[in-house]
């Protein structure tokens, strides 16, 4: 062969060479911006913070999620148009402290996600202000702790002639705010090391709550007052140390779902259930209810104990109706659903 035909047989090569690496590197790149581990971080920086708060005012929408906060901007509490506010997974220990009352500048807020900070128990007290919030979330936080409060300046006690400051602990209970939004639609209270629950949770106000979420915390019962709550539809209280359910869970009329996995609802195949030794599940929770979905995995007892609860064949009845319906896709199957073997 010619050297022309052979230099223009190299350039072609090179051409194809080319154009098929351009094609892998375009290929690569499809596959890496589909590639959902590979999904780009949350953009942080004094920048973005700007510039999220210029569009907050226009949309009414925020999120400043992971951007390691110690503090909410003081710009925050002057969007006053401002209904979904997302702060979750930052280093928040209050709210708005440093920034006395301004949170109840928000009065527009509907959602406020707060998750996955370091509040503590008096974290939530400008809460009651937000008089069209719908949706709470503040899970993973220190809620539930005691806090060790110091004092205002002035405040001493004496002693042997020596004037000393005392610190006061105070309990969650007692933090807590006195009332929450009436108009509360959703409380997310999970991962929060309470021991018991507030009161102020289960007040007659919250006749709007359909969703209460109490999983990974302490919670070794739960109170009669939780009859109050008589809109409530999903109740989750996974992962706690409850061993038994008081009879008011059954005048919740609406609710459709209850998970209590993870607990310590225990059953001995010789226990003979009465009056004074009533079964940990009221018959009433089963045939009072339109729970549907009841979830007891983790817990001590088997399905062959539960179905000889009594109470327990008309939620299976009820169960097999919406079954019959298609609910759900017609997956529902009578004890597999409560994670029993």
């Amino acid at each position: 062969r010619s050297q022309s035909e052979t230099n223009n047989n190299k350039s072609n090569d090179s051409a194809t060479t080319t154009t098929t690496t351009h094609a892998l590197k375009s290929k690569e790149n499809i596959y890496t911006m589909g590639n959902a581990g590979s999904q780009p971080k949350n953009q942080t920086g004094k920048k973005v913070v700007v510039q999220k708060l210029e569009n907050a005012k226009k949309t009414g929408i925020l999120s400043l999620r992971e951007h390691k906060l110690d503090k909410i901007p003081d710009q925050v509490f002057d969007i006053t148009n401002l209904t979904s506010l997302d702060v979750s997974n930052n280093n928040l220990k209050h709210l708005d402290l440093a920034n006395a009352k301004q949170l109840s500048n928000l009065a527009n807020l509907k959602s406020f996600n707060c998750e996955q900070n370091k509040l503590q128990a008096d974290a939530l007290t400008s809460i009651p202000s937000l008089l069209k919030l719908q949706n709470l979330s503040a899970g993973g936080n220190e809620l539930g702790k005691p806090v060790l409060l110091t004092p205002p300046a002035g405040v001493v006690a004496g002693g042997g002639g020596k004037k000393t400051k005392q610190k006061v602990t105070k309990t969650a209970d007692q933090l807590f705010p006195s009332t929450l939004p009436p108009s509360l639609k959703s409380l997310k209270l999970d991962h929060n090391a309470f021991s018991s629950i507030p009161p102020q949770i289960c007040s007659a106000k919250l006749i709007k709550l359909v969703k209460l979420d109490l999983s990974y915390n302490n919670l070794a019962s739960v109170p009669t007052e939780i009859s109050n709550l008589t809109s409530l539809t999903e109740l989750n209280l996974d992962s706690n140390s409850i061993v038994s359910l008081p009879t008011e869970v059954g005048s919740l009329s609406k609710l459709k779902a209850l998970s209590l996995q993870n607990n310590c609802i225990t059953v001995h195949s010789s226990t003979v259930y009465s009056e004074k030794n009533p079964q940990p599940i009221p018959a009433s929770v089963f045939r009072d209810t339109l729970i549907v979905d009841l979830n007891l995995k983790g817990n001590s007892m088997t399905s062959t104990q539960l179905n000889e609860f009594d109470g327990y064949h008309d939620f299976l009845e009820r169960r097999k109706k919406i079954k019959s319906k298609g609910i759900d896709g017609g997956a529902l199957t009578d004890l597999d659903v409560c994670g029993l073997d």
